[in-house]
């Protein structure tokens, strides 16, 4: 299972990423953006002017949003199935969520940190200026927190942190919805019960549902709602 597989799996599973947090309904960051505007289904007048007055603001730095992009496209990458974290624009999502919930912003704030400190020993260099290679290289000394080391545990909580938003803006968004394949309630075709399964039981469709309910070229194939 890849990564994309397994956060996708966490993402429809019991904890549904990381609780999916108490924004939910705000989705990925580009609906966010546009929350404070008037056409936005859900939104009540007074959290409309709470969305409005938060899109005001910025929290992170150029150089913090930067460095949460490298991570969110190391977290969900771009395949030949579905766009990248950034484009479903999972950083403002992060951004907008650090701002809802202030509980993030220490963690997220002091992890980015931790992050280019860890680096500057490792490499001489930031983290968003190191290579992709050794970006990768310190990702894995915290991706896996049974394997990590004591020492990096700050790093661990943090990494599982952006994680689960990432998973959670992603797979909230336009982009990550398609990704699962989740297709909502819509018109489904059913083929009716098989004939040798009325057969066995002595039963057969009667001539009214015969004649209104069933195609005549196929009167195996019934149109329902499915549910």
């Amino acid at each position: 299972m890849n990564r994309r597989d397994s956060l996708k799996a966490l993402a429809v599973g019991t904890v549904s990423v990381g609780t999916i947090l108490t924004s939910c309904d705000k989705k990925d960051g580009s609906k966010s953006a546009g929350s404070g505007k008037a056409g936005v289904y859900g939104r009540t007048p007074e959290e409309k002017l709470i969305d409005e007055k938060l899109m005001s603001e910025t929290f992170f730095t150029a150089a913090e949003m930067g460095t949460i992009t490298i991570l969110a496209d190391i977290i969900i990458p771009k395949d030949d199935h579905s766009g990248s974290a950034s484009d479903a624009k999972v950083p403002e999502f992060i951004e907008f969520i650090a701002k809802d919930q202030p509980r993030y912003q220490l963690p997220l704030r002091g992890g980015l940190k931790w992050l280019d400190v860890k680096s500057l020993k490792l490499f001489k260099k930031s983290f968003a200026e190191a290579s992709k290679a050794q970006q990768i290289e310190l990702v894995d000394l915290i991706a896996y927190p049974q394997k990590a080391a004591p020492e990096n545990a700050a790093g661990v909580s943090f990494f599982n942190t952006m994680r689960n938003l990432t998973a959670t803006g992603f797979f909230t968004s336009k982009i990550g919805i398609e990704d699962m394949g989740y297709k909502g309630n819509q018109p489904n075709e059913w083929d009716g019960v098989p004939d040798d399964v009325l057969k066995q039981y002595g039963l057969e469709y009667d001539q009214k549902t015969l004649d209104q309910c069933l195609k005549k070229e196929d009167r195996g194939k019934m149109m329902t709602w499915e549910s």
